[in-house]
């Protein structure tokens, strides 16, 4: 099998862990070399490292061989041929529309044009002693390549999750409670279920997901317009630099690979602030004598990069930074790839006197130099002093780190061990201006856990055979005391101890067993023990603690602020969906054709 040299653009949707799975165990193992700190690869990317490990295979197990060749048949395209499915039409040449997998392959005769277009199907059942949901999607997408230097995508998914909630009435006061009760995913729920935008329902919660771009591509890199979920850092289940738990927003791409020992990703997005701009409205006509204001979003952007070196095979060291800000249009400067940008926010913002941007700067270190073993750390710094690391200064530097590891086929065969911890200190991520924060439709951009958090999550993988997948987990999640960000306190906010009262802990076991019956078609499931809880916390508050808000959202008072069991309520309600709230045994069982 022969592979172009062409890097084609399109990119491997994040969700199918499957494949991203036997890539990192075939890193670990140090059958192929490559750096993946930066997600989602591309689908050539993937092929090209796939019959790079296909050419040793030696090294290979019965299974990673079987794995390889499977999934190669699912890039047929991007390894210039048509692929081999199970109930087809095709002559084995130019083009290919199959039942099993269901899709449709074209290749031109001089093999400068290329077209797969594949259905979207899912539906998982999740039912629990709350009730039961169901959650569906469907969709298409389409991808294309043309004259090997343009890539061309598109995917649309609708999806809802609706079903019985609320079995006892006492898990709900009104009929909105009712209708949100199935929405798993909120900016405020301490999970890492993926973020949604949900639209106008009278039922649970009713979502779609557009993800499409457009590239131009070399050998040595590319430049694109698309949107999608971007990954940088090694973790899992939630890196603490960019995680991809918000929803997918639209960006203009570069990435310049043009020696093996450096790779260079940078991206300016357009977030979504979910914050009105009082000045920005259309003028609607209610009725012959009334009009009304619509008010608009204000505007929220987004430029980020990040180097990496290799200063020896499986060592990657990265290092980059990114800014948030909020002006009424882009700025030029942000579109500069290779730029300190809190530098450029001091040029353009000191001389006013006004607030700064706010700008971030992370590490990232990952070895795969003892075989099998992937150790791997990260750290985000949102401001940092040195004077704050006297042990005579009270204040603490807001900043994340994130350690963990990935043992596979060592001791034994087909079995691999992951280990993370991720510990947050206050005000990480928090900003005082809203259109500002470090998130984007409200969700957080970073670890899901957000500041003065911590999370531990250990799991035991077992792949026995050729698309079959078993996995025992546990994971630690704890939310400290919470503070909001105002300007005027901050010294006082990042001067409490971090880590002191714990106001929320989620402890959950999980066992998931997965089989792909043919490529992009598997079914799953999954049986949980999950514990919520929240506590009330024992040490003084201050003002800008959250114990408790007004109607209009802002923080009650000192005098005023919850205790006791009212206040455990308001912190179990404002982290965790109801689903998930206390001793939950929870079992899905799912079938899903694509992503």
């Amino acid at each position: 099998m022969v592979l172009s040299l062409v890097a084609q653009e399109i990119p491997q949707n994040v969700n199918y862990t499957q494949v991203y799975s036997l890539i990192d165990e075939l890193v670990g193992d140090q059958i192929i070399d490559m750096n993946t700190a930066v997600k989602p690869y591309s689908r050539v990317l993937i092929a090209q490292k796939l019959t790079e490990a296909l050419a040793k295979d030696s090294l290979l197990s019965k299974r990673q061989h079987q794995e390889i060749e499977f999934y190669l048949n699912d890039l047929a395209l991007e390894c210039d041929t048509i692929p081999n499915n199970w109930v087809q039409w095709t002559n084995h040449k130019t083009f290919n529309l199959s039942l099993a997998q269901p899709s449709f392959h074209y290749l031109s005769p001089k093999k400068n044009f290329k077209l797969r277009i594949t259905p979207i199907l899912g539906m998982d059942l999740i039912v629990n002693k709350k009730g039961m949901l169901m959650n569906r999607w469907y969709g298409a997408e389409l991808q294309a390549t043309i004259v090997n230097h343009v890539s061309i995508w598109g995917s649309v998914r609708d999806q809802s999750y609706n079903g019985t909630l609320g079995l006892k009435d006492k898990y709900f006061e009104t009929k909105a409670d009712k209708r949100n009760g199935a929405r798993l995913a909120q900016p405020l729920y301490l999970n890492n279920i993926p973020g949604r935008e949900y639209k106008e329902a009278n039922y649970g919660g009713d979502f779609s997901d557009v993800r499409a771009g457009i590239s131009a591509y070399t050998w040595w890199g590319s430049i694109g317009i698309m949107k999608d979920n971007i990954q940088w850092g090694y973790s899992p289940i939630s890196s603490n630099i960019v995680s991809g738990h918000a929803p997918s927003v639209p960006m203009v791409t570069l990435n310049l690979k043009p020696v093996w020992w450096f790779e260079f990703n940078y991206y300016h997005a357009w977030l979504v602030s979910n914050v009105l701009d009082s000045a920005n409205y259309y003028i609607e006509q209610e009725r012959i004598d009334e009009t009304s204001h619509q008010y608009r979003q204000a505007n929220k952007f987004m430029a980020a990069n990040l180097l990496t070196f290799r200063p020896v095979h499986h060592l990657d060291l990265s290092i980059g930074n990114s800014i948030v800000y909020a002006e009424r249009n882009v700025q030029a400067a942000y579109f500069i790839p290779i730029a300190f940008f809190k530098s450029l926010d001091h040029l353009m913002t000191k001389g006013t006197g006004t607030q700064n941007q706010n700008s971030q700067v992370f590490f990232l270190i990952s070895t795969r130099n003892l075989k099998h073993l992937h150790l791997y750390g990260s750290i985000y710094l949102d401001e940092f002093r040195f004077e704050r690391l006297k042990k005579s200064n009270e204040q603490r530097n807001p900043f994340s780190y994130q350690v963990g590891l990935n043992l596979t086929n060592w001791p034994l065969k087909d079995l691999s061990l992951k280990a993370e911890f991720t510990r947050t200190n206050i005000a990480c991520y928090k900003q005082s201006i809203r259109e500002l924060a470090y998130t984007s439709n409200s969700y957080l951009m970073g670890n899901y856990m957000g500041d003065n958090a911590q999370n531990i999550y250990a799991a035991l993988e077992y792949k026995p055979i050729r698309g079959l997948f078993f996995r025992l987990s546990y994971t630690n999640d704890i939310k400290y005391n919470s503070y909001d960000y105002l300007r005027r306190d901050i010294i006082q906010i990042i001067s409490q101890k971090p880590f002191k009262d714990k106001i929320y802990q989620n402890n959950t076991f999980a066992f998931d067993a997965l089989y792909e019956i043919f490529n992009n078609c598997f079914a799953h499931i999954n049986l949980s023990y999950n514990h919520a809880q929240a506590y009330a916390p024992t040490s003084e508050a201050i003002e800008a603690e959250d114990r408790g808000r007004n109607t209009d959202g802002t923080l009650l008072a000192v005098g005023n602020k919850l205790e006791g069991n009212e206040l455990k309520a308001y912190y179990l309600n404002r982290y965790c969906p109801v689903f998930y709230q206390g001793k939950n045994i929870t079992f899905t069982a799912g079938l899903t054709f694509s992503f």
